[in-house]
């Protein structure tokens, strides 16, 4: 009776650790929920490790589709640093294809209804909308890399076949049979074969172990999309149907992947315990490890397509969220997407996102845009702003500006290079380059009647100014003719002159108050006018005689458009 009594006592308290550890969970997740609801058009919070960005990418490298857009424009823009202001996302499947959408404009008008659409969705149904960001919580991160890298992995176990596992197995119900005609035989050879699977066991599970966590993302996905399939989203009924076909294709890796996986969780409960015992001795995971992995192997394209439907689905749910976000404003864009649209942008109030109190610009730019001003004045800034714009109208339907108008454009940028030491490139080899890209793509988009959109900062800047001046007319004449619409910003004040019939000029300008230069960050009309590069060496000190001079020498050159060497006769 004591005994039934201690037994009894020890499954109450069982029961109630694992109620308690259950209600605990329940409550940390909802607290968790709340606050992810709570978080809906504010701006992100997550830090990024080292190194994260390289794996978040893996989806668009994956899927490449032409014009999409590159390297250097990417970096040029800053946009890792963008994507992380926006990306709300709570899955891997969610940030990698926000990032492959901040990377491949889209150049189909149905496409871009579609999107909207389903970003108007969340936007208005908060219920649906904290449906979706639950289940996406519950999906996840894959860890350290991305599921496409898991998914690569795979391939290096080669075949892997069940057929040693199953005749151990076979031999221990022969061993156990032989027991019973020969004890001491029966126990003995028991003993070996039991040993033998268990050596192998941990030996193999070790091989297969790093494997795991792709199976565990893939079932996570599942356990997804059977949340997703049952809900009430009519703006993605086209997406559930295709989800529900990739579930049910995938049901035999739903029941050969439980066994590993719960092995991989490190539960310490005691029916978990007397499982492991059985894994080990009868290989029950390698096995389904085995028939796990042949299922995934010939299902890529629809683990691939539940990720795509997947990451498309929190994408909407994150742009709203960061429309919302935006405490200067934005607009949907209008554009044009039809092969005769104007190469005319009309862009008011534009702001770069990443500003805190930004001042804002307007431009109507019909042909080439050259910008003029000193150093710091907002120059490059503005390029920025209106690719960002540019880029943001094409992938994200969102813009930083009250309104956008525009035809569709490829977009392509030249402005941040570096010396490549390592390759032995100067800075001018990597500019020229850079520059021949654009050249290049605008005679292939001049033939598929469509519009380039450029952004040029120092156009040929690691040159002598005789063949700088000479080389940067000449392309960005090469520009003009081919239909691209280029927005430059130079110190050459001779370009402003040489290209007025095909650019408009504008600039920006500084002002000096009482020993300090104060920058507006207005964008003017015509070409700059003022210098401060003499004047901040006078704010700094710098000899009375040197500033004078230089004053003279730079009027005089403005007047002539030559150098005077009699004015270095004498000393300074």
């Amino acid at each position: 009776m004591e005994y039934l009594i201690l037994a009894g006592a020890m499954v109450i308290f069982v029961v109630l650790v694992m109620g308690k550890e259950y209600l605990n969970s329940k409550k940390y997740r909802k607290k968790i929920l709340d606050k992810l609801y709570q978080s809906y058009g504010t701006p992100a919070e997550r830090n990024y490790k080292p190194g994260e960005m390289d794996h978040i990418m893996m989806y668009y490298h994956k899927h490449p589709v032409p014009h999409q857009i590159d390297d250097i424009t990417w970096n040029d823009l800053n946009m890792d640093q963008i994507y992380q202001t926006i990306n709300t996302s709570c899955s891997a499947a969610g940030d990698e294809y926000l990032y492959y959408r901040l990377r491949t404009p889209v150049y189909d008008a149905g496409e871009m209804e579609k999107l909207e659409h389903k970003i108007h969705f969340f936007t208005e149904h908060e219920k649906e909308r904290h449906d979706v960001q639950s289940a996406f919580y519950s999906l996840g991160r894959t860890g350290k890399y991305s599921i496409y890298e898991y998914l690569e992995y795979l391939d290096d176990l080669g075949e892997r076949r069940n057929f040693k596992y199953v005749f151990f197995d076979l031999l221990l119900f022969v061993c156990i049979g032989l027991m019973f005609l020969s004890p001491i035989y029966g126990i003995v050879l028991l003993l070996v074969v039991l040993c033998h699977n268990i050596i192998v066991y941990f030996k193999e599970y070790k091989q297969i172990e790093p494997y795991i966590t792709s199976f565990r993302y893939v079932r996570r996905l599942l356990e997804c999309v059977e949340q997703i399939k049952s809900m009430q989203l009519p703006a993605f009924s086209g997406e559930q149907v295709k989800l529900t076909e990739c579930y049910q294709s995938l049901k035999n890796f739903r029941r050969s992947s439980y066994l590993v996986l719960s092995s991989a969780k490190g539960n310490s409960n005691p029916l978990e315990i007397v499982l492991d015992y059985l894994r080990m001795c009868f290989s029950l995971d390698l096995i389904q490890f085995n028939k796990a992995l042949r299922s995934v192997r010939g299902h890529m394209d629809e683990i691939d397509e539940m990720i795509t439907l997947l990451g498309q689905m929190e994408t909407a749910v994150v742009i709203g969220s960061y429309r919302n976000s935006l405490q200067d404003g934005c607009c949907i864009p209008v554009i044009h997407y039809e092969e005769q649209a104007e190469r005319k942008l009309r862009i008011q109030d534009v702001y770069h996102p990443l500003l805190t109190n930004p001042v804002k610009n307007s431009l109507q730019a019909e042909r080439g845009v050259l910008l003029t001003g000193s150093n710091a004045s907002g120059k490059s800034t503005f390029l920025r702003t209106v690719a960002i714009s540019a880029l943001f109208a094409q992938t994200i339907h969102t813009c930083s500006a009250s309104y956008y108008e525009a035809p569709v454009f490829r977009i392509y940028s030249s402005m941040s290079l570096k010396d490549n030491l390592l390759g032995g490139e100067s800075y001018y080899m990597a500019e020229i380059k850079s520059m021949k890209r654009i050249l290049d793509q605008s005679r292939i988009a001049g033939k598929e009647k469509i519009h380039v959109l450029c952004f040029v900062d120092e156009v040929l800047r690691g040159t002598n100014t005789v063949e700088r001046i000479a080389a940067s007319t000449r392309i960005m004449q090469m520009f003009a003719d081919e239909q691209t619409l280029c927005f430059a910003a130079t110190h050459d004040v001779e370009l402003t002159k040489l290209l007025v019939d095909r650019y408009d000029n504008y600039h920006f300008e500084e002002r000096i108050e009482e020993e300090d230069i104060y920058f507006p960050y207005r964008l003017m009309t015509g070409p700059a006018t003022s210098r401060n590069a003499i004047a901040l060496l006078k704010m700094l000190g710098y000899d009375d005689r040197i500033i004078s001079g230089a004053e003279e020498m730079a009027e005089n050159f403005l007047k002539t458009g030559k150098w005077d060497r009699s004015e270095l006769s004498g000393k300074v």
